[in-house]
């Protein structure tokens, strides 16, 4: 009797696979095979630069993650954890001041609905502050390539941003938090600001309203940077007599500077009505108000955004732009796990901001 031949499995027993198609069509049939045959490697290097583990020269790890993009391919990175016994992690990194970070009801709320998502997948949060955006491509390079995350959540976009670079380089799975003008290509979850900062204007205008002002976060930011020219437009369109806008590093203190520099100048170069980038600077403005000897809303309306607890422990309330944050959290992880797995839903939106009125505003004094 004939001994079995030993016939390595990976050798292709009829044609080769094209490894030319269009990367577009049917990615789920697409295999390690297909690119280790792009990269001009073998099945075995493709493992090691997916597992991040030595013996292979930078440059044939990044033709390795090239083909891999190319082709539309990526490990299931899940069935790999459950055959492991070590807890996932997923990276996020944060451009903001620690003490200022603490006071931030949005990264609260949004990091909470995180890691609900997380704790379902037995996965866990690393969490960094840092200064500045190439401080963050420095540290993503060191997360991925010492195999400390499985990917990563990438927020407060800039134009041009360095990290939508690093995170094709690098073949690292990233969910970006921004609107998909900001984030060139990464798989994306954003809000309309631009629809709800119209909306706020169309509100507060049809109150009565010709002088609104905005006080905004930073202006390097790209959604602070669609909230500006929204506003500007929403102000044309409605033949508007003044609109100011001023921007801030979110904080209670600066809310505070600004609205009081807003609220010095006498009528009629005094707004009406302002708009806040986020609920901290809004509560801040209702004291410095107050301070000001001026009645919410009789003189002045102002509107927060992002509804947080502190909207309804003030008096009066404060109206705001209500958004789940929370739930915004939530979408972010479960579309990472997506990413990470080949199986999400892509790019998309979650709901807008909506209108919730309250104490704090009303038609203007005539």
């Amino acid at each position: 009797m004939d001994a079995p031949r030993d016939i390595p499995r990976d050798i292709p027993q009829d044609t080769p696979p094209d490894v030319s198609r269009d990367p577009s069509r049917d990615t789920a049939r697409i295999t390690i095979k297909d690119v280790a045959a792009r990269a001009g490697v073998s099945k075995g290097a493709v493992s090691l630069a997916f597992n991040h583990k030595p013996g292979l020269a930078e440059a044939t790890r990044d033709r390795i993650f090239a083909a891999a993009r190319e082709l539309g391919w990526a490990p299931n990175l899940t069935a790999r954890s459950l055959s492991s016994s070590r807890v996932d992690v997923v990276g996020l990194a944060i451009c903001r001041p620690a003490r200022m970070l603490g006071l931030e009801p949005f990264y609260m709320e949004f990091v909470s609905g995180v890691e609900g998502v997380l704790t379902e997948h037995s996965c866990s949060l690393l969490l960094r502050l840092l200064r500045s955006p190439d401080e963050e491509v420095a540290l993503l390079e060191s997360w991925w390539r010492a195999r400390q995350t499985r990917g990563s959540i990438l927020v407060d976009f800039r134009a041009d941003d360095p990290r939508v670079e690093a995170a094709g380089r690098l073949g690292m799975p990233v969910v970006a938090v921004g609107h998909p003008s900001l984030t060139g290509g990464l798989t994306s979850v954003w809000t309309d600001d631009a629809a709800a900062v119209t909306d706020a204007v169309r509100y507060l205008a049809a109150l009565g309203h010709r002088r609104i002002a905005r006080v905004g976060g930073a202006a390097a930011l790209g959604h602070t940077t669609i909230r500006t020219a929204a506003f500007d437009e929403a102000a044309r369109g409605l033949g508007l007599a003044g609109a100011w806008q001023v921007a801030t590093d979110y904080s209670g203190d600066a809310g505070a500077r600004a609205t009081r520099s807003l609220l010095s100048a006498a009528p009629p170069d005094r707004p009406t009505a302002i708009v806040y980038d986020n609920d901290i600077m809004a509560v801040a403005g209702l004291s410095v108000a107050a301070e000001m000897g001026l009645r919410v809303p009789a003189d002045v309306s102002l509107l927060a955004w992002d509804d947080s607890q502190l909207c309804r422990l003030t008096h009066p309330t404060l109206s705001a732009m209500s958004h789940d944050v929370h739930g915004f959290g939530a979408e972010v992880a479960r579309t990472l796990f997506g990413v990470i797995t080949g199986e999400g839903p892509g790019s998309h939106p979650v709901p807008t901001p909506v209108l919730t009125p309250r104490g704090s505003t009303a038609p203007p004094a005539m």
